[in-house]
């Protein structure tokens, strides 16, 4: 069954441990295991899905966000009715929220937007754009920004991980809220305007993304509730978790693998070599005990580099540790780096010779923000009108 159709099933999906399947010489994110076929006559009556996530141009992505999301929005994508629309956008203004470097950030922006594209995300069936180059964002945000109570913000969480990941501090407890800024502080506000700004329906985000689309559903609510027509203006965005697959640091299976850490071999970015691949993987942190065994808890780095060729191959992590059992770390950890390289080998072929196409990056930014703002155009003249700013 197709991650659109475990859409039209529920409010919000859970999928199993993540698996990659492959189909010639793609590499996509397969299907929970136990999902269940709809009925075809039900899967045509279905109501279009607006399917909406964005990233933030702030480096090459890792593995995690390979696995975590990209592969997905691929998975998304192939898998759409024809009527669904699937938006994907570049969020520059959200990387705003902590201090860039100006000729680092638009470096990043052209390079995520090749990113996408080799990893198979089509620009005739997907509208991918810049944030950025449309407004009407910028403009909702600030109007939600105003129906927004202070305490709903206070409550948000995650803008302390984000501090505490910027400061490589051990944990939220660290963070020196002297450093929140306004931009930091109400960005799921902003985020709210993202999947408003086109009326979404589904927003395929991780787990760490769910207050923010809670957040997102009752500013929709009270936006409908004070400023009535004959029909609510916003659908309730349901939240969709595209994966339990979590990948871990290589030098500290604690905690999530990072762009923002010191390490450069705590990570494995979509642009590293053969032999960065398999020297990253085989200083991975395991341990000193004997044989395989999948144990998250007590083997944090066996089990990451587990999950990892789970996510890879397809298979269940723990068929895996039944067949490791008996070997040892060398040997795990040199198939988990052919499975790596095997995944990657063809999105970064494909990145490294659209990064130098710059005009036709270019051109395809623009026709997506075209594409983007004559959706959001309609929403926009519509929040005006109910507002009074007309």
């Amino acid at each position: 069954m197709s991650l659109l159709h475990q859409l039209r099933r529920a409010p919000s999906t859970h999928s199993s441990p993540c698996r990659v399947s492959r189909s010639g010489k793609r590499v996509v994110r397969a299907l929970s295991s136990n999902a269940t076929s709809v009925d075809a006559t039900a899967q045509s009556r279905a109501r279009p899905r607006v399917v909406f996530s964005g990233i933030q141009p702030t480096g090459i992505p890792h593995l995690g966000n390979l696995l975590g999301a990209l592969l997905n929005w691929v998975k998304l994508q192939r898998d759409a009715a024809p009527e669904d629309q699937l938006i994907y956008s570049i969020v520059g203004w959200h990387a705003l929220t902590l201090p860039q470097d100006p000729k680092a950030l638009s470096a990043a922006r052209s390079d995520m937007l090749a990113v996408l594209l080799a990893v198979g995300l089509d620009p005739k069936r997907s509208i991918i754009f810049h944030q950025d180059e449309n407004l009407h964002h910028a403009e909702l945000a600030w109007i939600l920004n105003c129906i927004t109570p202070m305490g709903k913000l206070k409550r948000m969480t995650t803008w302390k991980s984000r501090l505490a990941a910027s400061r490589n501090a051990r944990d939220d407890s660290e963070v020196d809220e002297s450093l929140l800024n306004a931009g930091l502080f109400t960005y799921p506000v902003l985020q709210a305007a993202d999947i408003l700004a086109y009326r979404a329906t589904h927003v395929p985000v991780g787990e760490d993304q769910q207050q923010h689309i809670e957040l997102c559903r009752d500013l929709a609510e009270s936006f409908n509730r004070a400023y009535k027509g004959k029909r609510p203006l916003f659908p309730l965005p349901q939240h969709v978790i595209t994966s339990s697959c979590r990948v871990l640091s290589l030098k500290d299976p604690s905690s999530k693998m990072s762009k923002s850490s010191p390490d450069l071999n705590s990570r494995i970015l979509l642009t590293d070599t053969t032999a960065q691949v398999r020297s990253k993987i085989r200083g991975a942190v395991t341990d000193s005990t004997l044989g395989i065994t999948y144990d998250p808890a007590a083997r944090p780095g066996a089990a990451n580099l587990l999950s990892i060729l789970a996510a890879c191959t397809g298979e269940e992590v723990t068929t895996l540790a039944e067949r490791y059992a008996d070997k040892g770390h060398g040997q795990l950890k040199a198939d988990v780096a052919e499975a790596v390289e095997e995944l990657i080998k063809g999105p970064r072929a494909e990145f490294e010779r659209l990064r130098g196409e710059k005009q036709y990056l270019t051109s395809v930014a623009k026709e997506g923000a075209e594409k983007a703002g004559q959706l959001s155009e309609v929403t926009i003249r519509e929040v005006r009108a109910r507002i009074g700013l007309v």
